[in-house]
């Protein structure tokens, strides 16, 4: 069974250097699920960030399910991200160096379980952005180059 995702982050490789992912859970109320399952969510501007030992994912938004009527929980409460507590440890001793944070990349189901992809990521400064749009540029236009001589 293939996974189904979501939702991606398309501005976290554009924005971040990412240095490793990892796969969480994600703790849902059911009216959220059902949202999920209808593609309803945005990761834009969500972050991830160890409180009290705990790892939650902040800014998600999903969409209120219609039909859940007044019972529907707010669409930007932070959700608990389901790992083991030695991960958290490890990632702890990785967010202590300067400039590191935990981004979102892609919300997806696994064999019915909403799952996220969490990255640790350092934020590029404009210049490397700018370095990274003129490779592409060149990249593209070598690749015209080459289709136009076939």
């Amino acid at each position: 069974m293939a996974d189904e995702t979501v939702a991606t982050n398309r501005e976290a490789r554009h924005n971040y250097h990412i240095l490793g992912s990892f796969e969480a859970g994600i703790a849902l109320l059911g009216a959220e699920v059902k949202s999920l399952r209808d593609k309803k969510a945005n990761l834009k501007d969500s972050f991830a960030r160890i409180d009290d030992d705990e790892l939650f994912l902040f800014n998600f938004h999903i969409s209120p399910y219609p039909q859940a009527g007044r019972f529907a929980p707010d669409p930007k409460r932070r959700r608990k991200l389901l790992v083991h507590k030695s991960e958290i440890n490890k990632l702890l001793g990785q967010l202590v160096q300067k400039g590191l944070t935990l981004i979102p990349l892609k919300i997806y189901f696994t064999r019915g379980r909403a799952k996220a992809e969490i990255a640790v990521a350092k934020g590029k400064k404009l210049y490397d952005r700018r370095e990274d749009i003129k490779k592409h540029d060149s990249d593209r236009d070598l690749h015209r180059e080459i289709r136009g001589r076939g």
